[in-house]
């Protein structure tokens, strides 16, 4: 009922909060989601915005577009990131190491197919959408936690884009001594409900990470964005395609989700927000659940060990 109601009833407010002077990053800004948060953080007068795109020709595209429609020449910047490779991570996160500062940084980039796939050892969507991206929020910290403590005025924002479908799996791989690595595995792989899991992972790590870093330092959030058009199913079957059809929600709208919550104060560290709110009551009964904590701290225990074989030291930056 809830997710009817949010589709048909519920618009996400216009974004209207200045980001006057802020550095933000969007990772994939060059089409859906991600470009049209990164339209509006430019419109919203931004002094300088990362587009973190897999396609650099998408990219420029993408900023072209953004310029000509806000009228704001040189503020966009086309940076190369492809999250299915911890080497493109590390060298992204190197050249944001080395920005003066960071304000707002949208973790949207991610994929949903059913087509198996190994990428750095792990399953390609797991790799995507929950090693590389908690990765790449990691690599990022201490230059947000600098900003911060340079300017003590300034709120650091590190967003993750979630969904309310990670409340559609049954996670009993969780009990599995390296969960992550059981779900890589192509025999244990339930790929028809493979982006649902994913964002689930996500939610309980990201809980795990904003429980470590004190939201004095950087507010870390997640949000749902809903059901929307985007080009995020583009592997996905004619199901879902239909289902868009009847169900979603415009590109555009769907942003100002995003947008919230790279506004949003420390009321939404930790939490999950929804319809551009806080509402940590519609995360998941799992979630919320004993076993969503002990579930969580399995997954962070693993993700640590893993991320230490990609950036020896990286969880020191918590």
């Amino acid at each position: 009922m809830g997710f009817f109601y949010s589709q048909f009833l519920v618009t996400p407010q216009y974004p209207t909060q200045s980001f006057a002077d802020q550095t933000a990053l969007v990772t994939g800004a060059n089409v859906g989601l991600g470009l049209e948060a990164a339209r509006h953080i430019t419109r919203l007068g931004a002094a300088r915005v990362i587009l973190a795109v897999r396609n650099v020709a998408a990219g420029k595209a993408a900023k072209e577009d953004i310029e000509k429609s806000t009228g704001r020449l040189g503020v966009c910047e086309v940076w190369e990131v492809d999250l299915a490779s911890n080497a493109s991570a590390l060298a992204f996160s190197e050249r944001v190491s080395q920005l003066p500062k960071l304000d707002v940084a949208i973790l949207n980039a991610a994929i949903a197919t059913e087509q198996f796939g190994i990428a750095e050892g792990y399953e390609r969507t797991v790799t995507v959408n929950v090693i590389n991206t908690l990765l790449l929020g990691l690599l990022i910290l201490p230059t947000m936690k600098a900003t911060r403590q340079k300017d003590p005025s300034r709120t650091p924002r590190l967003t993750f884009v979630v969904s309310e479908v990670h409340a559609w799996v049954n996670f009993t791989e969780w009990k599995e001594d390296q969960p992550l690595k059981f779900v890589s595995d192509r025999a244990n792989a339930k790929m028809h409900e493979r982006y649902p899991l994913s964002k689930l992972l996500q939610v309980l790590l990201v809980q795990e990470l904003a429980g470590r870093v004190p939201g004095s330092q950087v507010v870390i959030n997640m949000l749902n964005p809903g059901f929307c058009h985007s080009q995020l199913t583009r592997e996905s079957g004619w199901k879902l395609t239909l289902m868009k059809a009847v169900l979603a929600r415009s590109t555009e709208v769907g942003s100002r989700t995003l947008v919230a919550g790279a506004s949003a104060g420390l009321e939404s560290h930790g939490a999950y927000m929804t319809d551009g709110h806080v509402e940590s009551t519609a995360l998941s009964p799992f979630v919320r659940s004993d076993e969503g904590r002990q579930a969580r701290e399995k997954l962070w225990a693993e993700l640590s060990s893993i991320l230490e074989g990609v950036r020896p030291g990286v969880m020191q930056n918590v």
